[in-house]
C-alpha cells in the first residue's frame, strides 16, 4: 500500500490552525483518508484508522438519498467578512464559530448579528467548542435568542454543564460534539439528558457503519459534520449522511472550501446547500503538488507506525 502525507493551507485560521495534513491511500473500494488532528494522542487516532481502512477496504452503506444538505460554514472572522463568507457559502443553514480564545460575547454578537443581516431567512447555529463555562454559556445563549438559533453545538466543554444548562430551558437546544466523538462513554450525553441532537464525525468515530450504529442506539436526531478533510474524507461523510434514516438538519460538510486546494480536481463544494452523494477522483498530479515535506512526511509515517 502507498501511502501519500498531503499538506495543504487553509483560507482562513480555523481550529486555531492553518493548515491540514494527513495521509492518503487507496484501497479495493476506493480512496482512504487518515487525519487525525495533533492533539490526538496514538489511542484516539486509531478510531481514525478504523475509518480510513473502512473507506478504501470495504466501502460504504446503499444510501438512502442521492443527495443531502448541508450548512455553510463561518469561521470566527470579523463581521463583515463573516457576512460575505456566510452569503458566498450559498447555504441556507449556516454554522457561526463562537467563543474563540481572546474574543468577547460582544464579538460573538457582532458576527451573528452581521450573517442574520447578510441572509435573513437563513437557518443559524453556533458552535462554542466547548469555550464557555457553564454561566458564559448561559449569558450568551440569553442574548443570541433573538437570533432564532436552530441550536447551540457544544457550548461548554462537560456533559454536567451541558447538562445544567439544557435545565435551564434557555430556548436554544443544545448539540453535543466533544462530548460524544472524545468521550470515553458517548452515551452520557443521552442518559443525562445533555443534549437535543447528536453531532457524528466519520474519521474520530471509527467509520460510517460506527456511526449508524452510534446513531441509533443514541436514539437522538443527529448532524454529520466533517473534521476539515480533503474530499475524500468528506466522501465518507457525505457516505454518512446519505445513509442515515433521518436527516432533519443541514449537515457540517461544507468545509472543502476551508482548503485552498484539494487532492480532486472536482471537490466537495454544494451548490444550492446540497451536496451529491458520489465518488471522487485522486488526482495524481495534485496529490503531487500537496504533497507533504521530508519532515511533515516523517511525522506522519513515524504516527501511522504507532496507530498499526
Amino acid at each position: 500500500m502507498k501511502l501519500h502525507v498531503y499538506d495543504i493551507p487553509l483560507t482562513v485560521v480555523f481550529r486555531g490552525i492553518t493548515r491540514r495534513s494527513g495521509i492518503l491511500f487507496e484501497g479495493p473500494a476506493g480512496w482512504g483518508e487518515w487525519s487525525p488532528f495533533p492533539e490526538y494522542d496514538d489511542a484516539e487516532a486509531t478510531a481514525w484508522l478504523r475509518a480510513a481502512v473502512e473507506m478504501a477496504e470495504v466501502g460504504y452503506p446503499e444510501p438512502v438519498r442521492g443527495e443531502v444538505p448541508v450548512n455553510g460554514i463561518v469561521p470566527g472572522l470579523p463581521p463583515a467578512e463573516a457576512a460575505e463568507r456566510a452569503v458566498a457559502s450559498g447555504c441556507g443553514t449556516l454554522k457561526i464559530k463562537v467563543a474563540a480564545k481572546g474574543e468577547s460575547l460582544d464579538d460573538d454578537i457582532a458576527r451573528v448579528a452581521a450573517v442574520r443581516d447578510a441572509v435573513p431567512g437563513a437557518s443559524l447555529r453556533v458552535d462554542a467548542n466547548g469555550g464557555w463555562s457553564l454561566d458564559a454559556a448561559a449569558d450568551a445563549l440569553r442574548e443570541l435568542e433573538q437570533y432564532g438559533l436552530e441550536y447551540a453545538e457544544q457550548p461548554c466543554a462537560t456533559v454536567d454543564e451541558l447538562a445544567a444548562l439544557r435545565a435551564m430551558d434557555l430556548g436554544t437546544p443544545i448539540a453535543a460534539d466533544e462530548s460524544i466523538r472524545r468521550a470515553a462513554d458517548p452515551f452520557l450525553v443521552k442518559q443525562d439528558g445533555a443534549a437535543d441532537v447528536a453531532v457524528l464525525k466519520v474519521q474520530p468515530l471509527g467509520g460510517v457503519r460506527a456511526c449508524l450504529r452510534l446513531a441509533e442506539e443514541l436514539g437522538m436526531p443527529v448532524v454529520v459534520s466533517s473534521a476539515v478533510e480533503t474530499s475524500v474524507g468528506l466522501r465518507a461523510g457525505v457516505a454518512l449522511a446519505a445513509a442515515l434514516p433521518q436527516l432533519p438538519f443541514a449537515c457540517g460538510l461544507e468545509t472543502a472550501r476551508l482548503l485552498a486546494g484539494d487532492v480532486t480536481a472536482d471537490p466537495f463544494f454544494p451548490v444550492d446547500g446540497m451536496l451529491p452523494v458520489r465518488p471522487v477522483t485522486v488526482e495524481p498530479a495534485l496529490l503531487e503538488e500537496y504533497a507533504a515535506g521530508p519532515e511533515l512526511t516523517r511525522f506522519w509515517l513515524e504516527r501511522w507506525e504507532r496507530a498499526q
